[in-house]
Parts: structure tokens; sequence; C-alpha cells
């Protein structure tokens, strides 16, 4: 049983909010993490999931009745399946808003679901919850969002070997692939996994007719992961129009298996790069989708520079989700050459690049482009890093600029 961070964000959320939303794709924990916090104590109702049919069916006949028969505190697993529920909630929500408490988990992103998000504003609170990060697989909470917006603190410098980090995005972060002793039997559950996916919950958001060419559509994604989206090249290669590849990717993203990030761009026309990246919600699902039988790929670093890329922004997504910092993700690069992986924005505007490297040592020029950033935006800038994958902490290749061992992001 692995401890959930964001376990302690959604319990202090129950003090003052009605209505707690955990969003994230299917078999990444939500049900377990919901029972947990009912075992623990901190939330006393009932737990009833939409997967079973005969409550599903009574949910849908009658939602009023439904929410009133289970009381003020409910655990409403896989709403997505029964919009029908929202607008009662909202009835039974402001009649007592001070003792009625409901958890809902979702699938698929149910805000994006027509007239849901409108009825609930101002009630609800929303949590995502992604595979697990290695700092919970360790039994850890990573402080190095706190370390890397405080300029003045230093990362430790750490050892970690490339098989060790191949490894970890060989296995990912679902919690069933941990259990899987070998590659083989991860990609046998990774493929009837996305089976079950596209048999249940997108035939079910969207009448579609085209649900056998969403796998190759999400392996040619795969195969572009870190890369800024070209719409043509991926219609072109799966043979769907522009207009159909636009709608199954907002479906991938619906159901959390694909997470974009967008560019940062500033109020310079024709500069800036402005398509986003698009990254796999895990890189255990990333090696299935690729097919990659054979392990050897991975243990070669310059194999492996989108991978590690991939792995490193989802580790970075997974604890923007809980922390009590706020930073958006960002990408940023300009059509000269410059890039950065990773830029994360505070409220006042303030910027902090990141950039990944498979290596396991650093050039002056692998800064270019966090220099580049920082010319830019003079004072906003704040600090700029390079994981990789040496060991040594190195500063002094400019004003906050540091070389920081990757392994920083689960260990500090």
């Amino acid at each position: 049983m692995y401890v959930r961070n964001i376990k302690k964000s959604i319990i202090y959320a129950l003090s003052d909010t009605p209505v707690i939303l955990v969003n994230g794709a299917r078999q990444t924990g939500k049900s377990t993490l919901c029972r947990m916090i009912m075992k623990e104590g901190a939330f006393q109702g009932k737990f009833v999931t939409m997967d079973d049919p005969s409550i599903l069916v009574a949910a849908r006949k009658d939602p009023l009745g439904f929410l009133e028969d289970l009381g003020k505190q409910v655990i409403i697993d896989e709403v997505q399946r029964a919009p029908e529920l929202f607008l009662s909630i909202k009835k039974l929500i402001d009649e007592d808003r001070k003792n009625r408490r409901i958890i809902l988990t979702g699938s698929a992103n149910v805000m994006m679901l027509p007239k849901i998000g409108d009825s609930l504003a101002g009630r609800i609170e929303i949590h995502n919850l992604w595979p697990l990060s290695q700092d919970e697989i360790n039994g850890k909470y990573s402080n190095f969002l706190h370390i890397l917006i405080n300029v003045e603190r230093k990362f430790e410098s750490s050892k970690i070997l490339w098989k060790e980090i191949a490894e970890k995005m060989r296995v990912g972060g679902y919690p069933e692939s941990l259990e899987r002793s070998t590659t083989s039997r991860r990609n046998k559950w990774f493929a009837d996994y996305l089976t079950a996916i596209l048999q249940k919950d997108i035939r079910e958001l969207s009448n579609i007719e085209g649900l056998t060419e969403i796998p190759n559509i999400l392996k040619l994604i795969a195969s572009r992961v870190g890369s800024t989206i070209n719409m043509s090249d991926i219609a072109r290669l799966s043979g769907v129009k522009n207009t159909t590849l636009k709608r199954y990717i907002a479906l991938l993203e619906h159901i959390f298996l694909i997470i974009k990030i967008p560019a940062w761009t500033k109020n310079t026309e024709g500069l800036f790069v402005k398509s986003p990246k698009i990254y796999l919600n895990d890189t255990g699902l990333l090696n299935n989708l690729i097919g990659l039988e054979d392990d050897s790929f991975l243990e070669q670093r310059s194999n492996a520079g989108s991978y590690l890329e991939n792995f490193i922004i989802m580790e970075i997504i997974k604890q923007l989700s809980w922390s009590d910092i706020y930073l958006k993700a960002y990408h940023f690069s300009i059509h000269r050459g410059a890039e950065v992986d990773l830029v994360l924005e505070d409220r006042a505007g303030g910027l902090y690049g990141i950039e990944i490297k498979s290596s396991a040592s650093i050039q002056d020029s692998d800064f270019n482009g966090l220099r580049k950033l920082a010319n830019l935006v003079g004072n906003k800038f704040k600090r700029g890093i390079i994981l990789y994958t040496g060991e040594q902490y190195i500063g002094g290749f400019g004003a906050n600029l540091q070389a920081v061992p990757i392994s920083a992001v689960w260990e500090s």
C-alpha cells in the first residue's frame, strides 16, 4: 500500500470545501486513496461506485433521491458515468454547505463535460492523481520544488547509476505495473489496460467510429514525446483529418493518458514557438506503446533523451499536483534554436528554467537555452538548472545557473 502525497491536501480541503474531485487515469489509485482516507477516519461516509451497473441505473433514474439516501458524506467513484448527478449535488450543497461533504473520483475530466463546470463553480476543489511518483514509491516526500524556488539553497550531490534510472523508466508508476516482475508481463498488463480504456471510457465519452485509429495515434504521439505537436504530420501518418485528430487528442487528454505543456511566450511576434509539447502520463506506458521488448535500448544514455525528459517532466508535474507552491508549467523555444525543456512560472511572473540531459557530464554550452531565456526576461529569471545523470552539484555557470544530479528530483 503506497502513501499518496496528495492525501494531505485532500483531507485539508475537506475542512472548508463541500465537493472534492479526484481526477486521474484509470488504475492510478483513486479508489484506493479514497478508501485509505476513510480508513484513517478523515472522512465518515459511504463509498459507492458508478462501475456497479445497478448503482449506476439508480443514480441516473433518480439522482436527487439517490444522493439523499446516501447521507451527508459520500464518496462517488467514477462519477463521469453519471453526469445526471451534478445538478442534484449542487442543490444539496446549497441547502447545507456546512455539513455536506462529497468526494468524487473521475477517470475522465468531468469538468470538461457540458454544464458541469458551471454547476459546481465555487463549490468544488480539483486534485489530479497521476501514477505513483518516485518519492511515493520510496515512501518519501521530495522538497525539490521548495529548494528550486529558494535560490539561496543548494541541491545536494548524489549518485545514481544509469541502470537504476533506466529501470525506473521501464517500470513507470502505475501500481499494477510495479507488481509485474518482467517487461513482458508489464507489456501484457498495459495492452489489456489500453484495450479496456478504449472499450469503456472513450466509447462512453464520445460517439466516435474511429476507436481502431486511436491506438495508432497514441503510438505516433509516443514516438514524438518531448517534441512540439505537428498536427499535420501525425494526421498524414495516421490517415485521419486534422479536425478529427484534434478531437482524438482532446479525448486522450480528457482521460489523462497524455498531458500538454503549453509554450511560454513573450509579446514578440514571430520569435517564439507557440505549439505545446505532448508527454505520456507514464514511461511504463510509453515503453509499451513504442514496443520496447529489448530492454537494452534504455541502457544506452544516448538513446534515451526523450524518454528521460518525459520521465522527469511527469515527476515534476506530479509534485506540482500536491505542492503548496503555485508554479505553472511551460516549455520555452524560439525558432532560432534555443529552448528550455520546462519553465515554471510563479504568481508574480518569476521564472525557473529546467533543462534535462541524459549525459553524465555538462558543458558550458548546455546552458545556452537557459541564458537566452534569462536575457529575454531580465529580473524575472530567478534560477536555471540542468538536471543531468552525473553525481555532483555544480555552480559557477552564471548567475543562478547550476548543474544538479537528476536524482535530486525525488531524493531532495
